[in-house]
């Protein structure tokens, strides 16, 4: 259980505010009775053709992954991409290919074929959540050998005949590991009350409150890991309360890039104000982000996609 409590503040004194393979290209060489390419392969018009129809979709699947928004549709983005290399493979595995090009044609279908298995990789790290945006996705995808192979392999078709649907002209960013100063006030929409939220993140990832109001986002508190932070003058209501925790905020995504997880608390935090004749009272609140003995606070995880952005 983790731990949410209230302190009871008072004043006194006045208020203040505060697929299938395709036909053969036209130009391809007459094949024998079994179907088999003849041993001259394509011509280099015909080969061309076929090339541009099978590794040009493949660039742009790549590509089209940073422009994924939520974590689902990265997913389907990834999903794509395999689709578009298995198509590939499917159209380049059985063509003879020009004869002065024959090496790099099958280095250029192997490395299409290895690029699927680190699409099927990076699927898993996203369904895991240790990628959690489309950029953490083509981050890894950058660092990896799969990716330099098929740029590699596409840039020798290139050169060698200048056949250049192989190429590969996608640019991933580095990782990145950035971290807001603890206690940063990320959005500050609903202010100007007199009460307070006090947040503890004892685990071992930064963490991000976010306060709700009704539909809208009230207020967001970047709170690093083993800190403490404070957010004063938040307005009276009734606020439900989500948190994410992760590596590398994205400020720009307003979300973890990296090992993210997303929670609410099942219960929400009110703020009231009351006036007497020689007091004010109001409600600070104090939570903690890890699970605590004595915790008398349930949390619930929140899908992705749901989290408030």
């Amino acid at each position: 259980m983790l731990a949410v409590t209230f302190a009871l503040t008072a004043c006194t004194g006045k208020s203040s505010t505060g697929g299938p393979s395709p036909a053969s290209p036209a130009g391809a060489s007459s094949g024998s009775s079994s179907g088999s390419p003849a041993p001259s392969g394509l011509t280099p018009e015909a080969y061309q053709v076929t090339l541009d129809g099978a590794g040009k979709p493949v660039a742009s699947a790549l590509g089209a992954i940073a422009k994924a928004r939520t974590l689902r549709s990265v997913g389907q983005r990834i999903d794509r991409a395999k689709n578009a290399i298995d198509d590939a493979v499917g159209q380049l595995g059985g063509v003879q290919p020009p004869a002065d090009i024959g090496p790099e044609h099958a280095d250029y279908l192997a490395a299409l074929r290895a690029m699927n298995g680190q699409l099927d990789t990076l699927r898993v790290a996203v369904d895991g959540r240790s990628l959690c945006t489309s950029g953490a996705v083509l981050a890894r995808l950058g660092k990896s050998g799969e990716f330099a192979d098929l740029k590699e392999a596409g840039a020798d078709l290139a050169g060698g005949g200048d056949y250049r649907g192989g190429v590969i002209g996608l640019k991933p960013p580095k990782e990145r590991d950035r971290r807001p100063g603890n206690g940063t006030v990320l959005l500050s929409a609903v202010r100007g009350g007199r009460g307070s939220l006090t947040v503890k993140n004892g685990g071992s990832r930064d963490g991000v409150v976010t306060l709700v109001k009704g539909k809208k986002k009230a207020v967001s508190l970047y709170v690093r890991k083993k800190s403490t932070a404070k957010v004063p003058n938040i307005r009276d209501g009734s606020y439900r309360v989500y948190f994410t925790t992760g590596v590398d905020y994205d400020r720009g995504a307003h979300a973890f890039t990296r090992s993210c997880r997303f929670s609410r608390f099942d219960d929400s935090l009110r703020y009231r104000t009351t006036y007497t004749a020689s007091q004010v009272r109001w409600n600070n609140w104090t939570i903690t982000l890890n699970k605590i003995s004595g915790g008398n606070a349930s949390t619930s995880d929140v899908d992705p996609d749901d989290f408030p952005s």
